[in-house]
This record gives C-alpha cells, structure tokens and sequence, in this order.
C-alpha cells in the first residue's frame, strides 16, 4: 500500500547531450537567476507583520450603541419542517431532466442520465430525518458575532485536557465534512490525548446567518472566528483549513500569531504566483533540484500547462460566475434541488479525481456515499444558502488579490501542509515557503483530492497529528 511522503528528497537532474546543451542551460540558468534577482529586488519590499483585526457590523441595519460582542452561547438543534420536505419532494417529483450527450460521461458537467438515478435515490430511499439524528449527535451552537447569528459544533473529549482546534471548511462543503475526523479526535483514547474541536459554518453557509451588506471575505470570516474563540474562553488554539477554510486560517495566523499555535492544511495556493516563479516552471523540469523540487514534484507539475495551467482553466469557470455575479446562477439553484445537487456534487466528481469525468456516474460512489453527499446538498437546501455561500467569491475575488494586505503578510506561526495528489493545482514546499515561513511540516499523501477530510479522514487525522508532534517538540 502506497504511504504518504513526510520528507522531501532531492534527486540528480539529467545528464547533457553534450557541449552545447549543457552550455545552453547554463546560459539559460545564468538568464533566469538574473531575471529573479530583478524580480525579488522589484517585489520583496518591506512588508507588514501582520494583519489588523479591525471590527465589522454584518446584522440589519446600523450598529446601535447597544449592539456589543457579549452575546451568549446557546444551544442549538438542527430542525427541518414536514412543510419543507414535502416541497422538496414536489420539487423532485417535477423535474425537467435535459437528455446526455451519447458517450459524453461528466465531460459536460453533470450526466443527467445519472442525474434522474440521483433524483430517483433522493425521493425514494434517502432518509433525511435519520441524517438529521445523525447531525446532532455533536453538540451544535450559534451565537451573535458582529450582527450575525454564528453557527458551530463543539466537542469536547470526555476526560483529560485537550488542545483547542478549530476546523474550517470551504465551498461547497460544511461543518459535516469533518464528522468522521471529530469522532477520531474527540473520542476516548485519542492520539495526543484528544482535542476540544470548534467546527463553525462560515457566516453565509448552512445554519450561520448569512452578512446583510457587501464585504464579508476572508479577513471577516477570520476575525469572526477570532471572536468565536474567546468567547469560548481559548486563548491558545491550532486551527485546520481546506479550501476557502485554509485561507481563512491563513488569514487568522497573520492577523493574531499570538493566538493562533499552528495551522494546518491541505489547500494552500501561492496567491502571488508570477514571473518570479517562472525561472522554476522553465527549468523544474531538467534540472528539479537546483530549482528546489523533488522528483514527485516534478511528476505532479510537469508538464505546467497540461497539469497546471489547462485544468485550471477548465475547472474554474464556476469561480468566473461565482467572482462576478453569484446572485444570478443563486437564483436557479435555490429553486431546484435537482439543480442544486448536480451544480455540487459535480465538484465532488472532478474534485476527488480528474479521472472520474470519463464515468457516468461521476465516480460519485467510489469515495463517498450517496448519504454523505445527499447530506451535504440537504445543508445548502433547507437553508437557503446556496447564493450567499457563492458570494464568498465575490468579495475575495472582486479586488485584485496582490492588493490585498493578506498577500504583502507573511505567515509566522508554525505550518503544516498535506499535499494531495488529486488537488487541482500542486503547490511544492518550494513555493510554499515564500508565503508560509515556518513550515515544521510538508507530506506528500499517496491518494485524495480536494475534499480531504470528507475523502481521507484517517490521512488527515495522522498528518495533523504529526504536524502537531513536530510543533510541540520544537518548543
């Protein structure tokens, strides 16, 4: 069985044809390391430290004087009306299928021949109510943070004292992703001792209440959690991220380095990614090692275009809609569920592995079941949250990234990064390290995508694990 990779190995770049090549990529190595040093002396200004946290008003209205962050903690329950599932069953009942293209799989988006097998599944054999007792077996809480109801799951474990750690999912996922890696965390015998795991719904996202106003990104979201935090009384706490959750733990780690002991994750892009890393794409690969890349960074990256470049531009024209008009394509998909789930799930296809495209059915069964899956669509739908969850691109995204103060931050707190294979884009400890600057570990892990936790809940649990291991025998 294939293992996961903790250490990076370099290997010897190839040999030359001869004279003149060799005397080719010497000139060329000469070219490139000129143009980076003219780059690194145009770009690598002096920086800021960290982030101010600032203060933010999301609710209705204006902020009145007796609006304070003192609200109390109360417990929640996850609810859904009959009325509800019943409209959700007429919904079903009448949906329009649009007939596949023949031989076309998931190279179109979602097959609507499986699409009627899906539906067909949901109004006749999925049990909500049993996923909801399901939902409920952790503790769920919501409190008032900045004008919005904040929706989170904590569990504690049952004896001993635990190390805090918030997990944050992204889009479209939710709290439920992580259920199987609270359980292994939180239940008795744990490794490390057990953790106290806070599990928020990004405000916008399931049963947190959706900003009122535009402007809730990244930087919001963090510093609500921040909030969250103290008001559970940690001061001290490791926080884990996949997706928009890894850059709102980015965000957290610049912006309170005093709180925040470590972060882990498993989705990190180089968001300044440029010419200064072009030296790397040209000659990564023939010559890996002087460019600071192992061998399996070569055979996840090369060649760029193809396994870089071109995925990304196929699989990202969601992130176009998402970053410019979310409210329009929300509007469909708040109205039908058939909708909803295909829009989803066909992340949760392409996702997991580009492979799976070729399959009608998605390879949708391969790593999930239709439960699973049916359940997180169910989140989005009996909330509403579709829309507002999509707008997380656009206040992200509706500036120029490089401008923003999170991009001219480094990031100081210890890190932990989980490569996976099936990720759309790989990112190497190389390039990694120019935002993350105590990277105390960096793992190649042998399978899973996108979805990590959802996916390889055991990988993540062990990695995070070691991560922390290595923080705490540091000092």
């Amino acid at each position: 069985m294939l293992r996961p990779q903790h250490h990076c190995f370099p290997f010897p770049h190839n040999s030359g044809r001869g004279f003149q090549i060799q005397l080719c990529k010497m000139l060329l190595i000469i070219f490139s390391l000129a143009v980076g040093a003219l780059l690194y002396y145009m770009f690598m200004r002096k920086n800021p430290q960290t982030i101010p946290e600032g203060d933010g008003w999301w609710g209705e209205g204006d902020r009145r004087a007796s609006e304070v962050d003192d609200e109390p903690i109360e417990p929640f329950k996850i609810e859904v009306s009959e009325q509800m599932i019943q409209d959700l069953h007429s919904r079903l009942d009448n949906t329009r299928f649009t007939p596949s293209l023949e031989g076309s799989s998931f190279h179109y988006g979602f097959n609507s021949t499986y699409l009627r097998k899906l539906v067909a599944y949901w109004r006749k054999d999925y049990d909500w109510q049993k996923q909801v007792e399901h939902l409920n077996t952790f503790p769920h809480f919501k409190t008032k943070i900045e004008g919005i109801q904040v929706h989170f799951v904590h569990v504690k474990p049952v004896v001993g004292a635990a190390r805090p750690l918030m997990m944050i999912h992204g889009w479209p996922g939710s709290f439920y992703e992580f259920y199987k890696v609270i359980a292994q965390l939180t239940e008795p015998g744990a490794q490390l001792g057990g953790f106290e795991v806070v599990c928020p719904s990004i405000p916008g996202y399931g049963f947190s209440e959706a900003p009122c106003r535009p402007g809730f990104n990244s930087l919001a979201a963090a510093r609500v959690f921040h909030k969250l935090m103290r008001r559970l009384g940690l001061e001290r706490y490791y926080v884990h991220g996949g997706d928009w959750g890894g850059l709102i733990a980015t965000n957290m780690a610049q912006m309170k380095p005093e709180n925040v002991k470590g972060i882990h994750l498993n989705f990190f892009p180089v968001s300044r990614l440029g010419l200064q890393h072009l030296p790397s794409v040209i000659l990564g690969p023939y010559l890996p090692s002087l460019m600071g890349f192992t061998r399996t960074d070569v055979e996840r990256m090369f060649p760029f275009v193809q396994k870089n470049i071109y995925t990304l531009l196929r699989e990202s024209g969601y992130m176009h809609i998402q970053g410019t008009k979310p409210d329009t394509v929300g509007s469909a998909l708040n109205d039908s569920p058939a909708g909803l789930a295909a829009y989803i799930l066909e992340k949760f296809s392409s996702w997991t592995s580009l492979g799976f495209q070729d399959l009608e059915d998605g390879g949708l069964d391969r790593k999930f079941s239709l439960d699973e899956l049916l359940t997180n669509v169910m989140i989005y739908w009996v909330t509403g949250s579709i829309t507002s969850s999509m707008r997380m691109y656009k206040e992200n995204l509706g500036v120029n990234p490089m401008s923003r103060i999170d991009a001219k931050v480094g990031v100081h707190v210890p890190a932990g990064l989980a490569a996976f294979p099936n990720e759309l884009m790989h990112v190497p400890l190389v390039w990694a390290k120019q935002k993350y600057k105590r990277i105390v570990s960096y793992s190649y892990m042998s399978r899973g995508g996108h979805f990590a936790a959802f996916e390889e809940p055991q990988m993540i649990v062990d990695d995070l694990v070691r991560f922390i291991r290595c923080v705490e025998k540091s000092g």
